[in-house]
């Protein structure tokens, strides 16, 4: 029979995860065909031949899809999942039932993300934060955008940008060394200057993100003329940007609020795409079950004529 054991962020702290992995995984037979997942939120191993659990299919294809991770709908788990089987075909002769499987759950994964919505929309603030820049029509290859603070959020927002074809990137701080040493860390291409330089910025700047843990706005209403179009999005707690900017003429500006609103947005369609991915995962698990039935004929016969 095929199993599976799996230990996940839904069930288990990260110290936990990591005992099980040292205490159990690095511990079994590495001559036993197997397929072992490993992501950073959870490890599985599915071993075994022969006849397959509904309970065991149902998991794996609501892996697949997305449905068992901690951001649901994400995308990464798919080709996780892919390279750990394709790792095992090198490296093992796997049972059919395992092939089936796989194959089977690779699609679902596959069918859910094409035929809902589950992946759509993004549910964190960086992302967010990048869909209004879509919104308001940004053009990334020649926009001029500044960004301020050092930190994880910012990190996240300059490599986003870089994917999305933005070249002219720049990173304030107040500690230029700081600035320069992210910069450095995402793109040698990135700018950097010191917050005693903002002004300039602020002058030559489209797009202006600002996203420290100062307790006082960075961004003054006298610092912004207004005389050009500009867009300003404060990710900040509490707020970096003088709210009376956003009264400015030609100036659009997005607090953590209206970031936030866009989240709740995006996690409500998720939400509502879930119940279709789980209709296409019943459908799936009926046509695996059939494969299945078929291929277990076939091996019967087989035998039968052997004999």
């Amino acid at each position: 029979m095929v199993e599976y054991k799996s230990i996940n962020q839904s069930k288990n702290s990260l110290e936990e995860r990591e005992q099980y992995f040292f205490n159990n995984l690095l511990k079994q037979d590495d001559k036993l065909p197997k397929v072992l997942i490993q992501t950073c939120n959870r490890m599985e191993v599915y071993y075994g031949k022969g006849t397959i659990e509904e309970s065991t299919i149902r998991h794996l294809f609501r892996v697949c899809a997305g449905l068992e991770s901690a951001l649901i709908g994400e995308r990464a788990v798919q080709g996780q999942i892919r390279n750990a089987y394709e790792d095992a075909c090198k490296k093992y002769h796997l049972p059919g039932s395992l092939h089936k499987l796989f194959q089977a759950a690779l699609f679902v994964g596959k069918r859910v993300r094409n035929e809902t919505c589950i992946s759509q929309g993004a549910v964190s603030h960086s992302l967010a934060a990048i869909e209004l820049m879509k919104q308001e029509n940004i053009d990334f290859a020649h926009a001029f955008i500044s960004i301020i603070g050092v930190n994880k959020l910012t990190e996240d927002m300059l490599r986003f940008l870089k994917n999305k074809g933005a070249i002219l990137i720049f990173l304030g701080n107040r500690s230029l060394e700081k600035a320069k040493t992210l910069a450095a860390k995402v793109d040698t291409e990135i700018g950097t200057f010191s917050l005693s330089e903002k002004q300039h910025f602020f002058d030559i700047s489209d797009v202006i993100i600002s996203a420290t843990s100062a307790p006082h706005y960075i961004i003054h209403e006298k610092e912004v003329t207004g005389q050009r179009k500009q867009l300003y999005i404060d990710l900040a707690f509490p707020r970096d940007i003088e709210p009376a900017i956003g009264e400015k003429k030609n100036v659009t500006l997005y607090n953590l609020s209206d970031v936030e609103k866009r989240i709740s947005q995006n996690f409500q369609l998720r939400n509502e795409c879930i119940k279709k991915a789980e209709r296409i995962i019943e459908e799936e698990i009926k046509n695996l079950r059939i494969s299945l039935h078929k291929m277990e004929e076939i091996q019967r016969n087989h035998v039968i004529g052997v004999q």
